[in-house]
């Protein structure tokens, strides 16, 4: 009980200060001054002036609407001469933050539900019947197999299928792309961003760009780095890649914009920031089931009332856009635990320097006063009083 009236004594009548050391020596000096300038310079250089340390910050929300444009024609044996437009060529009409555009395709015209001969391969050719089982379909099957082997030219045999005939073929992808033309299409990217802890809104068609401009404008990063409507081909260009490849066996581009907004500063200073770059990776070592592509069907009745279909295998470039940044704005807040922190290590930094360069350390007769500021240079106290350890005697 005694003991521990005299720790609750201690704590309660007993108060601690620090002793301050006035250390008269060139190199502790210099090197304590030289880290104070490289704390103050870190406070103020890297927390202050580019990490903006005095500001809140909030994160973007934002929405995106994309607009498609451009015509083109082709004609072939297959289509005859025909018109492109954006109702053609752009599936679906409306997605998330997203477009897709296609520009390449395989069409598998005036299908019926039937039986047909399977398209030959390493699991489909055959001899005789007994080569097929039936009622199997397979990952890579286009029908159902009736267990019959076919004729499917005059050379070759399959494995008959209960399937949409004639079943698509797609061994050969066109090359050059079906709508090489598309890149000269062109994009207008609506977006707008919202900054909810500050309420602070804006949108990349801004407020000095008018209905003229916006009619003629192409995006540009040296002499239209604003415009919101982008041509095709620039955005892969942009990306380091060539848009008549991609076009081919199609890919995924992203188109990004990055909202970093000093609202410090006046409104008109808060400007969108474009760049693009390729998404779906293309290692051409391990060049693998590339590309985009998915199937899609238009289907019809024929005189008969018969249920037709156009299987369409379409491949294209898909165009993601990728908004994202923050804003900042100051706070005293943040402001006063920036300087807090800054003060904190300036003044925790100092100690290692008396430790590893303390005069009280090198040589003998070294003494200290005995006093709240104390100066080694005046000694009434020897330094075994302060730091036995230290002291070196003769």
């Amino acid at each position: 009980m005694t003991g521990c009236c005299t720790v609750l004594g201690a704590f309660l009548f007993e108060y601690d200060t620090p002793r301050i050391v006035l250390i008269r020596s060139r190199k502790v000096g210099l090197m304590n001054r030289t880290v104070q300038l490289l704390i103050l310079a870190y406070v103020i250089g890297w927390v202050f002036v580019w990490e903006k340390g005095y500001q809140e910050t909030d994160s973007v929300v934002s929405s995106v609407t994309v607009k498609a444009k451009g015509v083109t024609m082709t004609n072939t044996s297959k289509l005859g001469f025909r018109i492109w437009d954006v109702a053609d060529y752009v599936i679906p009409a409306q997605e998330e933050n997203s477009v897709f555009i296609m520009t390449n395709m395989v069409i598998t015209m005036n299908q019926t539900q039937g039986l047909c001969p399977e398209i030959p391969g390493k699991t489909t050719v055959c001899e005789t019947d007994a080569n097929c089982t039936a009622g199997s379909a397979g990952t890579h099957s286009s029908g159902v197999a009736t267990g019959r082997c076919v004729s499917f030219n005059g050379t070759l045999k399959t494995c008959e299928v209960a399937a949409w005939c004639p079943v698509e073929d797609d061994t050969e992808v066109p090359k050059p792309a079906f709508l090489k033309a598309a890149e000269n299409f062109t994009l207008l990217v609506k977006n707008n961003i919202w900054y909810p802890k500050f309420n602070f809104s804006k949108r990349n068609i801004l407020p000095n760009i008018t209905t003229a401009y916006l009619k003629t404008c192409i995006y540009d990063a040296k002499t239209d780095p604003f415009c919101p409507i982008f041509r095709l081909g620039k955005i892969v260009e942009s990306a380091g890649h060539s848009f008549q490849d991609i076009a081919i066996e199609g890919g995924i581009m992203g188109i990004q914009i990055k909202w970093n907004c000093n609202l410090d500063r006046a409104a008109s200073f808060c400007l969108p920031r474009y760049s693009f770059r390729r998404l779906d990776t293309r290692d051409l070592a391990h060049n693998v089931s590339p590309g985009y592509n998915f199937r899609f069907a238009k289907y019809y009745r024929d005189l008969n009332g018969a249920e037709r279909r156009t299987l369409i295998k379409a491949y294209g470039i898909r165009f993601d856009i990728i908004v994202f940044g923050k804003a900042g704005k100051f706070d005293i807040i943040p402001t006063m635990i920036n300087i807090g922190s800054g003060l904190a290590l300036l003044g925790v930094m100092g100690e290692p320097f008396l430790s590893l360069e303390d005069p009280r350390c090198h040589g003998k007769g070294h003494a200290q006063k005995s006093r709240d500021h104390s100066n080694l240079a005046h000694s009434l106290l020897p330094c075994a009083t302060f730091r036995p350890q230290c002291c070196v005697t003769s």
